[in-house]
């Protein structure tokens, strides 16, 4: 037997024993130190995200399972979300969970395998929304036809907002922009560009209730240009998205190049391939009325000369034509008729002229014998009572009565002195 061996067996402080928790932190500290920085491939199962915010899960392949956590802190700067049966390369460190004795792998890197982490978030974010129903196409709202006011959230010295500028100042003389400026890339950009759609919809929404219709917003460009899809992960973020849909105004996403998709596209009203599309977009029937206007223009004026030459042609054909000749002596003589005719008219209502003149002069003369007036003139006279009653009989009076009696030439006031009756 071997003596060294034998002799612990009776040795006090070999035999002294440790606690289940000296022990357990003497194991972890020995993990720790061993596997400080370790990489693991396995598949998710037992996944839970917990009220703290920390992720539990296994990891486990066809042999063997290892547990695994990822504190909050760590987690919110992985792009996509575990899922049971996902298959993925955790990197970590090897430690103890003191209260169970079971070790365990704190995860501080967390990527899929087989496909990209941010393909992965990606497609989960767009599944979730449109479980919801924000891309359904009911939703979408059309874009105005002539917008007065354009309001763009994108980084202020980007290429978009140039390239979105030059083309509305090109094309249109009466749309005005109100900018937004946000950070399109990077951590805090999801949040920013959240911000800058929501200051623009409280300026619309403001200058809705005090009447101020002339500021309305009409349409909302949201957009930067390209880049990888690193750079434009800030339109796959799920508040950027729920931003869109919450605005009061119609929303064109316009993010990256023609064959960049974003989840912002799916969920605004109308995706434009290119921030200079957009701004085409809102300038396009402006433009368009403008250029069909000026065609229409051209045309009128081009028909209008054209019938203009035509009718010249056509009377100066009529005016060399034999037929215009045979008109032009007919007119000659209809001027002829014509003037006889009105010759014999004037001659005819002068006679007729004459003959009434005749006989209203002889009608004259009939009533002027037939006046009173006329009986005056030979020396008769008119003698009237004090109302003014004609005095045809003497004894219609009495002595001492005052008559009026009319002369051709003027009135006497006279007195009854004395009656003389007749038979």
């Amino acid at each position: 037997m071997n003596q060294p061996l034998f002799n612990a067996l009776f040795d006090e402080t070999e035999r002294k024993p440790l606690t289940v928790a000296q022990l357990t932190n003497s194991i972890r500290i020995a993990l720790e130190s061993r596997f400080m920085s370790v990489w693991v491939e396995g598949e998710i199962s037992n996944f839970k995200d917990h009220s703290s915010g920390h992720w539990y899960f296994t990891l486990k392949d066809e042999h063997a399972q290892l547990r695994a956590k990822c504190f909050r802190s760590t987690n919110t700067r992985i792009r996509f979300r575990p899922a049971n049966g996902l298959k993925v390369r955790a990197r970590g460190k090897l430690s103890v969970y003191a209260p169970r004795g079971e070790y365990e792998l704190v995860v501080d890197a967390l990527d899929p395998v087989g496909a990209g982490a941010l393909q992965i978030a990606f497609q989960q974010l767009r599944d979730r929304l449109q479980k919801e129903g924000l891309f359904a196409k009911e939703l979408k709202r059309p874009l105005p036809v002539f917008p007065r006011r354009v309001g763009i959230v994108t980084s202020p010295t980007g290429a978009a907002i140039r390239d979105i500028l030059n083309v509305i100042s090109r094309r249109t003389r009466t749309v005005h922009v109100l900018f937004s400026p946000a950070r399109v890339q990077g951590e805090s950009a999801g949040p920013d560009i959240a911000r800058a759609i929501w200051f623009i919809n409280q300026y619309h929404e403001r200058a809705l209730r005090e009447g101020r219709t002339a500021d309305l917003v009409d349409v909302l460009i949201v957009g930067r240009g390209g880049g990888s899809t690193e750079d434009l992960w800030a339109f796959n973020q799920e508040e950027v998205a729920r931003a869109i849909r919450k605005s009061a105004i119609p929303v064109i996403s316009a993010v990256g190049h023609e064959t960049d998709f974003t989840i912002a596209d799916f969920v605004a009203d109308f995706r434009a391939p290119t921030p200079s599309a957009a701004a085409e977009i809102v300038a396009a029937h402006e433009d368009q009325l403008c250029s069909a206007l000026e065609n229409l223009g051209r045309q009128l004026v081009r028909l209008t000369r054209f019938k203009i030459v035509d009718l010249r042609s056509r009377v100066q054909e009529q005016a060399l034509s034999h037929a215009f000749d045979e008109v032009k002596s007919q007119l000659n003589a209809a001027r002829v008729r014509f003037d006889a005719a009105s010759s014999a008219c004037d001659g005819a209502m002068e006679t007729k002229l004459q003959q009434a003149r005749e006989r209203l002069a002889l009608a004259a003369a009939s009533l002027d014998a037939l006046s009173p007036l006329g009986v005056l003139q030979r020396g008769y006279a008119i003698a009237q009572d004090a109302s003014g009653k004609l005095v045809r009989d003497a004894t219609s009076v009495a002595p001492g009565d005052e008559l009026s009696v009319r002369l051709a030439k003027g009135k006497l006031g006279t007195r009854i002195e004395r009656i003389e009756a007749t038979d």
